[in-house]
């Protein structure tokens, strides 16, 4: 029996942690998460200096006339017309955010709480499609109001998800009849 106890006594267990090594890791692991955000945010800043032949946006004339159409839901950005990658951030159109939408006879008010407003008047509108994705942001067939208007010389497609998706629908048909209407009256 004495030896068996010799024995266990003997025995020393190994170090569990070496905790130099596991903070340098974790302190290397910091810095690195820490460069990668750093570039990302270059990033979006040389993206902004680049489109920075963009106008300043357009705001809502002082008396727009009656609402066709309202709607709540969330802005998903900005991009180049037909590149739904290609995000433009330049002032504030790549920020995504809440947003309240109207339609009136002047054009598109866009009001964004904790973002820059915009407005897009009837004459910068070219089309409203059913879409299913913008810079970042993909959902099903139709469930992303897509707005194409032009704006400096350029093209853009804004993205918009109203609170309720059926509602797109006749946003689409209202914001094209309008761009018909607009047409048709022109070419008078």
């Amino acid at each position: 029996m004495t030896p068996v106890i010799l024995l266990a006594a003997d025995r020393k267990s190994a170090d569990v942690t070496d905790w130099a090594a596991r903070v340098g890791w974790v302190v290397g692991l910091l810095l690195f998460v820490a460069l990668v955000y750093w570039l990302m945010r270059e990033g979006w800043k040389w993206r902004g200096t680049l489109q920075g032949d963009l106008p300043e946006l357009p705001t809502a004339p002082s008396a727009p006339g009656t609402a066709r159409l309202t709607m709540t839901g969330r802005y998903h950005g900005s991009t180049t017309a037909g590149q739904w990658l290609d995000r433009i951030v330049a002032h504030g159109l790549g920020t995504r955010s809440r947003v309240e939408l109207t339609l009136t006879d002047a054009g598109l008010d866009v009001v964004r709480p904790g973002a820059s407003d915009f407005f897009i008047p009837v004459g910068a509108l070219r089309e409203a499609v059913l879409g299913k994705g913008i810079a970042g942001k993909v959902l099903t067939e139709g469930g992303l109001l897509v707005v194409t208007w032009e704006h400096g010389g350029r093209l853009i497609d804004s993205g918009f998800r109203s609170d309720h998706a059926a509602e797109h629908g006749a946003w689409v048909d209202a914001i094209n009849s309008m761009i018909n209407k607009s047409e048709t009256e022109g070419a008078r």
